[in-house]
């Protein structure tokens, strides 16, 4: 029986609050702590003497040497059951008499808290789970979006490329045509001038 157990049973035996018979058990071990700290013992009738032993330094003896030694001085927490607690201890029959399904547990007082703690562990259990499950799927999205990320970035840059590469096509036309209308130029003004001297002959053929 733990501290919770214990401020149940006490609850349902005397037929009180729970959280009031929490309280009270606080209160009564904080009492009886503060007190034997102090160095004053606390007695329960027919239960229990709670002290505080103290004992100075003084001379020993080593027991397998028979060599003797000093001991220091030592303080110690000592729970002494007194005889009503001892006696019903010893001979249930004597112990108090508790109110029906105080202790043990009733059976369905008993299943319910074994269902709850079932219930409990369940829902534990499925969270950590969907826990599981929500990372699981979120890293295979994350391995999925990677590979379309890349093949993007490959698709723009071949994209990116193929522009250049045109461009660098379309450069070397226009010097063409740059380069070809000096030569239209120069032809032209060859036709002129050779047009022109054939006028030329002709007039002084005629002159003459």
């Amino acid at each position: 029986m733990n501290r919770q157990e214990l401020v149940k049973a006490v609850a349902a035996h005397t037929d009180q609050d729970r959280r009031q018979v929490d309280e009270i058990v606080r209160g009564l071990t904080d009492v009886i702590t503060a007190v034997v700290s102090k160095g004053e013992p606390v007695a329960i009738s027919g239960f229990a003497k709670f002290t505080k032993v103290e004992r100075p330094a003084r001379m020993g003896r080593n027991p397998a040497t028979g060599e003797a030694i000093k001991i220091k001085a030592s303080k110690k927490a000592r729970i002494t059951p007194l005889k009503g607690f001892k006696d019903s201890v010893l001979n249930p029959k004597e112990a108090p008499k508790l109110a029906k399904g105080v202790w043990p547990l009733a059976p369905a007082a008993a299943a319910t808290k074994t269902t709850t703690r079932a219930a409990a562990k369940t829902t534990a259990t499925k969270a950590t789970a969907a826990k599981a499950t929500t990372k699981a799927a979120a890293a295979k999205t994350t391995a999925a979006r990677k590979p379309a990320a890349a093949k993007a970035t490959t698709a723009r840059k071949t994209t990116t490329r193929a522009a250049a590469a045109s461009t660098s096509r379309v450069r070397p036309a226009a010097k063409t045509t740059a380069a070809r209308k000096p030569a239209a130029a120069k032809a032209t003004t060859a036709r002129k001038t050779t047009t022109r001297a054939a006028a030329t002959t002709t007039r002084r053929k005629a002159a003459r």
